[in-house]
């Protein structure tokens, strides 16, 4: 017998997977999200965290997917402003890779597809004057500068869990699909909880395979994936980025153009470093076991090299990420060219089923809608769209202002530390509210580990953010695996190990 029914039971706790579980549970379906190890564990945590239109798509002629995306990109604006964020974006003219005139109609076409926006429109610069022609090379004298958004990409899967969590959906973490198996109308999911060790079963009307990199992979096996040739394929491809000391002064990136015909983002991050990436590499091993190779680093550090007038080498890298991005499969050889859009296919199953193929970070939002679309339809419900108008947790902020909310809470907190505070609202938002309670020092925090972490910010993440180990809450849910010591991870480990009960 199953534990549970469930109208909908979605595989995958990336950012699709958690969209479409925030959506569905706030229009009042029974929802199971099951996820074999961690929230945004895989591509949903390694990528170059923008939201944005993808001006570079415009050379494909993906208007459409550039247009939609421009409107996400407002949206979640709007209803996450703690975690997304303007940031400005400098692009050097490189006389020898597109002529002034293309990229000038490629900023207006952007512009004008994005409509009327709180975004800066783009302009054109004189690099040999001013602070974003200072860190470059003399050879770099005219560009031009646009506007897109910075977002805390694992941090936004999180916040969609816990808004579906919220609204009613069960949200299973460390906890891996074994089987799917139709059972007249509805399926017989079988898993296995990582934390208890034992098998669970679950019956769902409908089935959302939203797995990324492992979408074919949950299909094989099943009688209905062989008959069926019509389904669609991914072609898995490897992004990596470098981590370096801060390259330069100032709140602003760059997007950098590459004789390949690729780019290259040049971007301020974490306050003392600067990211720089990202690469496209046909990929076909494990998505867990992703590195970057030595060959992507020379990629990477020659990239800047060719525009900032200090150099980097691979010895100033202080951390690298990589992760797997399963596009759907359009045909196209060159990796760069690979659509970044998404399809939804319906299964031809007795018990309804769809597998998401494709997609990225800043239309999540409106796949999830397409995928309710889709889901309303199978289980004959007619419920509408909301979550663009509702925040995610904690981005209730008074007008999406975060500069005046930090100030309303320096004077209602002026015993936190000032780079505390900020950190706390930039990962929190008014949710940091719950972590300090009505403490009236740092004391009533609780045991302090080091770097401004405190008991209570570790019993929050676990009771509400899902946090099952310190790799969880260093890499994941914040970065302070860049900006803490041995020792202070050692005793963050140790205290949610005890909290959890994990080994």
């Amino acid at each position: 017998m199953a534990d549970t029914q469930y109208d909908i039971c979605i595989i995958g706790g990336g950012i699709n997977g958690t969209g479409i579980a925030r959506d569905a549970a706030g229009r009042g379906l029974k929802v199971l999200l099951l996820e074999q190890g961690d929230l945004a564990q895989a591509t949903s945590s390694n990528s170059t965290k923008l939201i944005h239109g993808g001006l570079r798509y415009l050379e494909f002629y993906e208007f459409s997917l550039v247009r939609e995306a421009l409107k996400e990109r407002a949206k979640l604006l709007k209803i996450a402003p703690h975690i997304i964020w303007p940031l400005r974006f400098i692009l050097p003219h490189h006389k020898d890779i597109r002529p002034l005139w293309m990229i000038r109609a490629g900023l207006f076409l952007y512009d004008a597809l994005a409509g009327k926006s709180q975004l800066q429109r783009s302009k054109f610069l004189r690099l040999d004057k001013g602070e974003y022609g200072a860190p470059l090379k003399e050879n770099f004298k005219k560009g031009f500068s646009y506007a897109d958004c910075w977002v805390q990409d694992a941090r936004l899967v999180v916040l969609n869990a816990m808004d579906a969590r919220d609204r009613g959906a069960d949200i299973l973490t460390q906890t891996k699909c074994l089987s799917l198996k139709e059972e007249y109308d509805s399926w017989n999911i079988k898993a296995f909880d990582k934390k208890s060790g034992r098998e669970k079963e679950f019956s769902a009307a409908m089935v959302v395979n939203a797995a990324g990199p492992w979408v074919e992979n949950l299909l094989q096996g099943n009688d209905f994936y062989s008959e069926d040739k019509e389904i669609p394929h991914i072609k898995l491809v490897k992004g990596s980025h470098i981590i370096v000391p801060r390259q330069y002064v100032g709140d602003h990136a760059y997007i950098l153009q590459q004789k390949d015909g690729r780019i290259v983002f040049s971007i301020p991050y974490e306050e003392e470093f600067t990211l720089i990436g990202t690469t496209d590499v046909p990929y076909d091993g494990d998505p867990l076991a992703t590195k970057i190779s030595d060959a992507e680093i020379n990629y990477l550090c020659n990239a800047v090299n060719s525009f900032f007038k200090a150099a980097i080498t691979p010895e100033d890298v202080k951390s690298t990420y990589s992760g797997v991005r399963a596009l759907f499969d359009d045909g196209e050889e060159e990796a760069r060219a690979v659509t970044r859009d998404y399809k939804l296919y319906s299964h031809e199953t007795a018990a309804p089923m769809i597998s998401i193929f494709g997609g990225k970070i800043t239309t999540y939002r409106h796949l999830a809608e397409d995928s309710l679309a889709i889901i309303n339809k199978a289980l004959g419900k007619n419920s509408k769209g909301w979550s663009a108008d509702e925040c995610l947790p904690g981005g209730d902020i008074a007008g999406g202002d975060v500069q005046q909310y930090y100030k309303g809470c320096s004077q209602k907190y002026p015993w936190m530390p000032e780079k505390m505070l900020r950190r706390f609202i930039v990962h929190y938002g008014t949710r940091l509210e719950k972590i300090i309670g009505p403490s009236d020092g740092l004391t009533d925090l609780g045991t302090h580990y080091g770097a401004d972490v405190y008991e209570a910010e570790i019993d929050y993440v676990i009771a509400q953010e899902f946090v099952s180990s310190a790799e969880d809450f260093l890499w994941r849910r914040t970065k302070l695996g860049l900006h803490t010591d041995e020792q202070t991870q050692d005793k963050i480990e140790r205290a949610i190990a005890a909290k959890t009960g994990s080994k």
